[in-house]
């Protein structure tokens, strides 16, 4: 006898799950299964929500994968992704619960290809650290009141701009000398290196104080010159204290390490190097009250020891007190020449200072020259080439003069023969021969009767 075995008591033994129960257990399953992952794609369907979240997917040739990056994750990362931007994420495997939607929730991302770059950029860090070439015992101040600044940038450099105009703004009595360098492309590196060096040869000769290395940002391809080796060497070899301003705040070059100092930005940098002009003219305005105080404070305690030894020694107070007078009188007349002294001195730094505010260059003055000179020029090219037009069209009239076209049109003709060629002498026309006659207008085949000399 057959023994058949029901199994669907067993199966309605077992509790059933709640959709959530079943989400929440895949998601902590996925989550345990999967550490943080590495994960390169191409970015679509970016949705920034007004929360601050981003929303998009992963993509490649044959799949994709929901994706989301929380507000505390991108604010960190420093640049906007778009769409169709490959790039390499960092991220935890889980499932949205709500929707049973498989999504990678992104701790951090990075543009693809950058990877390499990066960790060779740590290497490099990680050596040159070593070596001591970052140390901040090494960094040199920077001077308070710098004459001339070296600015090693790009001519055509956003940040040159930014530099002169800061400092024109906030202290146009520092001279500005340029040398000019590229800062991207193959072999930027050795030459902004051989320009530090050459900065550093000549900052003597040429009163330079310190050297602003700047350009605007940029991707780390477009920055890599700065994290060269050969430059952070030329920074720390540099006679003069060096301010690196590259790029946006988030920018961090090796050049950023080795430099006396790092500014932000390049408009930053100009700033750290000199203090505004209105406040060394106040400063100077309040250095002789400041020195008569302390003038007076000292001459008041010597006044008090003075009153103390006469106290002491009461049978010299006359004597004492003649020379406690005198001493008064001193003490005035010696205040009176110390104030007299820093009066004349700040008068002489203010009269310096407008000289110095006198002689900056006017840019709209020049401005002004350049387009005048560009109009005279305009000018002057359009009445040669008017004058060249008038010759033109007087060689073509002489031209259309001579035409034969005219020639004919005054009533000559042109005979040829029957071989068309043409036919300029009687001699050589025979009677019965047949001729062509061409005039201005048409042309006509005629006979020779008679042949005159």
């Amino acid at each position: 006898m057959a023994l058949e075995f029901d199994g669907s008591d067993v199966e309605n033994a077992r509790p059933a799950l709640s959709v959530s129960a079943l989400n929440r257990t895949v998601s902590g399953l996925l989550q345990r299964s999967f550490p943080l992952v590495r994960v390169r794609g191409e970015i679509a369907n970016v949705t920034r929500a007004a929360s601050g979240h981003w929303y998009f997917a992963l993509k490649d040739d044959q799949a994709q994968a929901r994706c989301v990056m929380f507000r505390a994750r991108n604010q960190l990362l420093g640049w906007m992704p778009q769409e169709g931007d490959e790039v390499e994420v960092s991220a935890v495997v889980s499932l949205y619960e709500a929707r049973g939607e498989f999504q990678l929730s992104v701790e951090s991302m990075r543009r693809a290809g950058q990877g390499r770059l990066f960790e060779e950029f740590l290497r490099l860090k990680a050596r040159l650290a070593a070596e001591g070439l970052f140390a901040g015992e090494r960094k040199r101040a920077l001077p308070r009141i710098p004459r001339r600044v070296a600015v090693v940038t790009s001519m055509q450099a956003a940040a040159l701009g930014d530099v002169v105009t800061a400092l024109g703004r906030r202290a146009s009595y520092v001279g500005i000398v340029l040398y000019p360098v590229p800062v991207q492309g193959a072999g930027a590196g050795a030459q902004i290196a051989a320009m530090l060096r050459k900065v550093s040869r000549r900052a003597a000769l040429d009163a330079i104080d310190v050297v602003l290395l700047v350009r605007g940002g940029g991707s780390i391809e477009d920055l890599w010159a700065f994290n060269e080796e050969s430059v952070a060497r030329a920074i720390v070899a540099c006679a003069i204290p060096v301010v690196v301003g590259v790029g946006h705040e988030s920018d961090i070059t090796i050049a950023d390490f080795a430099a006396d100092l790092r500014a932000p930005t390049p408009t930053a940098a100009a700033e750290m190097v000199a203090p505004p002009a209105a406040a060394l003219l106040a400063s100077i305005e309040a250095k002789p009250a400041a020195l008569a105080r302390t003038l007076r404070r000292l001459l008041g305690g010597v006044h008090q020891r003075i009153d103390y030894v006469l106290r002491l020694t009461g049978a010299q107070r006359v004597p004492w007190k003649t020379q406690a007078a005198r001493l008064d009188e001193l003490r005035l007349r010696s205040g009176n020449a110390l104030v007299e002294a820093l009066m004349h001195s700040r008068g002489r730094v203010s009269s310096r200072m407008h000289r110095l505010l006198v002689a900056r260059p006017n840019v709209s003055v020049a401005s002004m020259r350049v387009a005048a000179l560009t109009a005279a020029r305009r000018s002057a090219i359009a009445a040669r080439l008017a004058h060249a037009r008038t010759r033109v069209e007087t060689g073509l009239a002489a031209l259309a003069h001579l035409s034969p076209a005219q020639i004919l049109a005054r009533g000559f003709s042109i005979v040829r023969d029957a071989s068309g060629a043409l036919v300029s002498d009687s001699t050589g026309v025979a009677i019965g021969q047949t001729l062509e006659v061409e005039f201005a207008r048409g042309s006509a085949r005629t006979r020779v009767e008679r042949v005159l000399p």
